[in-house]
């Protein structure tokens, strides 16, 4: 059987409830995953608003769901106000998510391909004229504002639904910090995720991760890790999937 990344150990960041299809397709190509979650998920401190938010669903122009988590969190709270409303569709930002709305049984109004991020998102032809259009965006809280701030220029009103936050795991790097040696790529799908690994890191690991090859989804990340001193190779991802995360260590590698 070929398998063209044998012996490449990845250090999978994901929280794990989602790390497990990832490395699943790692190890199907012959590496050697190493989950070490660097981001937890709960729900949000302050849930006060969200069941007026959903209730409402129906009066929105536009619901956008930012990630497959925010789909997660929010799917509990549409069963409590008696489903998705008919006649309404949801907006998702990534493949990934329209998959998870999909599921749901709540439908979609655009299939993302390529990249799909906030600046993709609103380059659609559907975003052009936004006056007088009430915008709700499902996110997890403290997101980035950038988005809320493009629709409310194009003349949208933006509420948001804070349905999770994130948090930083009490993760014991002990386990991890013997094994540094093994591990020739970290993977890691967030600001946050980035901020989150140097810290748990601590001195020795952060020393590791300054020459270590790792891959990303976004340019917006790749510059933070560089203002944090990361000097290894960077890779970005084509979209924010676990497979376009395979196809960059299989292409950088000479197979695909």
């Amino acid at each position: 059987m070929d398998r063209p990344l044998a012996g490449l150990g990845v250090l999978v960041t994901r929280p794990s409830h989602q790390s497990d299809p990832l490395c699943t397709l790692l190890a199907e190509q012959g590496a050697i995953p190493f989950s070490f979650p660097v981001l937890a998920l709960a729900p949000p401190e302050d849930t006060t608003p969200l069941p007026a938010l959903f209730a409402d669903l129906a009066t929105f122009d536009r619901v956008i769901f930012v990630s497959p988590n925010a789909v997660q969190y929010a799917a509990d709270w549409i069963k409590t106000v008696g489903g998705w409303p008919p006649g309404v569709t949801a907006t998702p930002m990534g493949a990934g998510t329209a998959r998870a709305l999909v599921q749901r049984g709540i439908p979609i109004d655009l299939m993302p391909s390529g990249r799909f991020d906030s600046e993709s998102l609103l380059a659609s032809l559907t975003f052009s004229d936004l006056r007088g259009q009430r915008v709700l965006i499902v996110r997890g809280e403290g997101g980035r504002e950038w988005l809320a701030e493009e629709l409310i220029r194009r003349g949208a009103s933006v509420v948001y639904a804070a349905v999770y936050r994130r948090t930083q795991p009490t993760t014991d790097p002990a386990a991890l910090l013997c094994r540094l040696a093994e591990i020739h790529v970290a993977v890691i799908t967030s600001s946050e995720g980035l901020h989150n690994l140097c810290a748990l890191l601590g001195g020795e690991g952060q020393a590791w991760l300054q020459d270590t090859e790792i891959v990303l989804f976004s340019h917006r990340t790749a510059e933070q890790a560089r203002s944090l001193g990361l000097r290894g190779v960077i890779h970005v991802t084509t979209q924010a999937t676990d497979v376009a995360i395979v196809d960059v260590l299989l292409q950088t590698r000479g197979r695909s």
